[in-house]
């Protein structure tokens, strides 16, 4: 294909795009008015099933394909990180040396480290309740594992943080997701749909039908991916070393002599 023939492509598919995207925009409901459709059957389809949080009942119930491919972005990510990032023949491991830490850093991360993991967890927990659930609450719960490498050093992060184990979390949460949505086929109705679960209470954290279920699968996945993504580039940065060269040391990522 020829440099003019990509250009009259590009020019036509871009031209397609932009017409739909204009005649999308002038269907839209006036901006400001009253009269929201979209907002008020997310709202009835929210009620109807139980769900407090109209987000997660949009992100779980009435769009949990979308949610799925979300989710797949992510693991693609992290599996592409690890294929890259993997320590390759010519390098080799160095163990960083012992982190020195102002005691006023140390004190305030050891004791934010339980309240914000406790708050990620939370987050997951009632995510079809409040604002938050399994994206917000698994980043929250993946970070505040973290400040305990900003509160000691990177030997203790590594003593609480298996990686492997929280590959296989990953693959389980992503995983569970799936499983939901295939007992939805296997039980006669279509893929995610929620039907499997009665809705129980309105505003209790038994409701929502398989909505709490979703939402701790995505939780799940998220904060084991991104600690693994953490993990990987953690690793080039403190610990993988290139091999000798030239009587020298090639590094692939600088550290200080306190190993962060």
């Amino acid at each position: 294909m020829t440099r003019r023939v990509r250009l009259w492509v590009l020019a036509v598919g871009g031209t397609g795009l932009a017409v739909l995207l204009v005649a999308a925009c002038l269907e839209l409901p006036g901006f400001g008015g009253d009269q929201h459709p979209y907002g008020d059957r997310a709202v009835r389809e929210s009620l109807a099933r139980q769900t407090a949080n109209t987000v997660s009942s949009v992100i779980f119930d009435q769009r949990a394909f979308d949610t799925l491919g979300e989710m797949t972005i992510l693991f693609s990510a992290v599996l592409g990180t690890v294929v890259l990032l993997r320590q390759t023949r010519e390098e080799h491991r160095a163990r960083p040396a012992p982190a020195q830490v102002a005691v006023p850093v140390r004190r305030y991360a050891l004791l934010t480290l339980p309240v914000a993991l406790f708050t990620g967890l939370y987050v997951i927990a009632h995510g079809q309740l409040s604002p938050g659930g399994g994206f917000q609450g698994g980043v929250v719960a993946a970070t505040a594992l973290h400040l305990l490498y900003l509160g000691a050093d990177y030997r203790a992060l590594e003593r609480i943080r298996p990686v492997g184990l929280y590959e296989v979390g990953d693959a389980l949460g992503a995983s569970a997701y799936l499983v939901l949505g295939i007992a939805g086929v296997l039980a006669g109705t279509a893929f995610l749909a929620n039907t499997l679960l009665p809705y129980g209470t309105f505003n209790t954290l038994s409701s929502g039908g398989a909505v709490p279920l979703l939402n701790a699968a995505i939780g799940m996945e998220v904060a084991c991916a991104v600690v693994v993504l953490l993990a990987r580039f953690l690793d080039q940065a403190v610990e993988i070393e290139g091999t000798e060269k030239n009587g020298a040391t090639e590094k692939n990522s600088a550290t200080d002599e306190n190993g962060k």
